[in-house]
């Protein structure tokens, strides 16, 4: 196997509803990469530190959960990925505002970030791989090739992930939505470890005009330029 430092990553990251993850999906089964959620692995301990009781305040105990974390990422037949922990399929559960929040609140602890770290590298395998996160470009791949910071009014985001919820057939709540991502947004940007910002060599994407199409040509367009035809092409 290469030298990780020698395979690319695209590093997508943003604030929750920017379209990150669906467009890092998107961008990978394009080019034919892994992919990497890591507010999965996130949403993963605090979906755990509930099951098993463990408070929010108790950052030993949420470390362990991730140094512990039984995870799985599997490709479906439709191009999405399946979330498995410890052998179930939580992928619905994950998408869940509760979660979400949960995943806020134990990413601001650096003992957390610190145990998912060397999950995250490990995902780093030929043929490259497309990483989407609050801290991909700044710190857990500061050296990828392509770094995205997407962007998008708090009111689209809340749009977005209230027709996405309503689809799967939560009951949810606009406003509530809203207020939510706002509240959301500014603990990710104030907490002091990784600070949701983007990296200093990070191309801006304002996508709350753009489909996710347009969003995937224009990275992967960004990814050629950068690394002399990228993807498949580049293989």
């Amino acid at each position: 196997m290469a030298p990780s430092s020698k395979i690319p990553v695209v590093a997508i990251d943003g604030p929750s509803g920017s379209g990150k993850g669906t467009v890092g999906l998107q961008l990978a089964a394009r080019l034919g990469w892994h992919f990497l959620d890591s507010g999965a692995l996130y949403r993963l301990v605090g979906l755990a530190a509930r099951r098993a009781g463990v408070d929010f305040g108790n950052d030993r105990g949420l470390a362990a959960i991730g140094e512990q974390l039984d995870v799985e990422f599997q490709p479906r037949p439709d191009g999405s990925v399946a979330v498995l922990l410890g052998g179930e399929d939580v992928s619905d559960v994950l998408r869940t505002e509760e979660s979400g929040d949960a995943a806020s609140r134990v990413a601001a602890i650096p003992a957390v970030r610190q145990a998912l770290l060397h999950k995250q590298h490990a995902l780093r395998r030929p043929p490259g791989l497309v990483a989407d996160g609050r801290d991909m470009g700044t710190t857990v791949f500061p050296d990828a090739i392509v770094k995205v910071f997407l962007t998008a009014s708090a009111e689209v985001r809340a749009n977005r992930r209230y027709k996405q919820l309503k689809g799967k057939g939560f009951d949810v709540n606009l406003p509530r939505l809203l207020d939510e991502i706002r509240e959301r947004d500014a603990r990710d940007a104030a907490r002091a470890a990784s600070p949701l910002k983007p990296a200093a060599d990070a191309h801006l994407l304002d996508t709350s005009e753009l489909s996710i199409s347009e969003v995937v040509d224009r990275i992967e367009s960004l990814l050629r330029r950068q690394w002399g035809g990228g993807g498949r092409a580049g293989q």
